[in-house]
């Protein structure tokens, strides 16, 4: 007796009840199985913009995602650099799009120092300082600036520009004086030693005292401020403690003061240009002259300033 097959029925040996299916055999396509049922059409497009994602991610791997939201108020970052050649191509590769103009303050740099800023970014103003110090540095870099904020950072690598969005903020939310802060929540420091530790809490502890405020941070010059408060801020020093002297006429002049989280990282390159104990020195002896009810520097002999 002889059977016929009809054309619909399953050609593949039927399994006995009970058997295991062979996981390691293909499954047949059909008309309404697709030959990979577990992958979808559009994978492959979708894995060419992971690509290109994190291409971009490796282009620029410190950048935040959200930089492309920023402030409707021009910014301007001053950085002050004396034979930073070796840092500023990681210092410019990390500044966000919100920053709409880069100051350069060359402190008569032996190094490649400008043509390294040029090449980095070609938008850059280079503008030598006038006078030695960082004081003077920092002072050269706010007369140059056009922005209505103005941000403050080293050349060194110490301090990352992907967190100038953050004192922006601040900024924009009514704030006059924005400054890092290394000692409260978020923030840090790599590169503190024993001797700047107990030294900058030692002159932190006089402000608070002299002003009857509660700042965590006093010697740490990653600030941003508005440009129209420039001459309240009256500065005159010319050394590290400017950043001491800004905080005191800041808080001199009652203007509204934010301190903002902020990691302090080690130097990338080269040697530091402070001197613990010596600017420490002249820092303590800046805050003293600055007191409330001290005789305003403005009024002092020439001899004596």
């Amino acid at each position: 007796m002889s059977t016929t097959m009809s054309p619909d029925a399953d050609s593949r040996p039927a399994r006995s009840p009970g058997s295991v299916p062979d996981r390691t055999a293909p499954d047949r396509a059909g008309p309404d199985r697709p030959a990979h049922p577990n992958r979808r059409a559009d994978d492959r497009a979708d894995r060419r913009a992971d690509d290109r994602t994190d291409r971009r991610r490796a282009e620029r791997p410190s950048r935040r995602a959200g930089d492309g939201i920023g402030t409707t108020h021009r910014v301007s970052l001053v950085i002050p650099a004396h034979n930073e050649a070796r840092n500023i191509p990681w210092v410019f590769e990390q500044i966000p799009r919100c920053v709409d103009e880069v100051i350069l303050v060359d402190g008569a740099s032996s190094d490649a120092t400008v043509p390294m800023a040029r090449y980095c970014l070609p938008t850059v103003r280079s503008v030598q300082q006038r006078g030695p110090g960082k004081g003077n540095a920092l002072r050269t870099g706010f007369a140059a600036a056009t922005g209505e904020y103005v941000v403050m950072m080293d050349a060194d690598g110490s301090m990352w520009p992907g967190e100038i969005p953050h004192f922006l903020h601040f900024l924009d939310n009514g704030f006059d004086f924005v400054k890092g802060s290394r000692c409260i929540a978020g923030g840090g420091s790599l590169d503190f030693t024993r001797v700047r530790s107990l030294g900058n809490r030692a002159l932190l502890a006089v402000v608070n005292k002299l002003y009857d405020t509660r700042l965590t941070d006093l010697c740490y010059g990653y600030c941003a401020f508005r440009r129209s408060f420039l001459d309240a801020l009256d500065l005159r020093s010319t050394g590290f403690e400017i950043e001491a002297e800004m905080v005191a006429h800041a808080l001199r002049s009652g203007l509204r003061i934010a301190e903002v989280p902020s990691l302090e990282l080690p130097r990338r390159s080269g040697r530091s240009h402070l001197h613990a104990v010596s600017d420490g020195r002249r820092v303590l002896r800046t805050l003293i002259a600055e007191r409330p009810g001290a005789r305003s520097p403005a009024a002092a002999p020439a001899g004596e300033r």
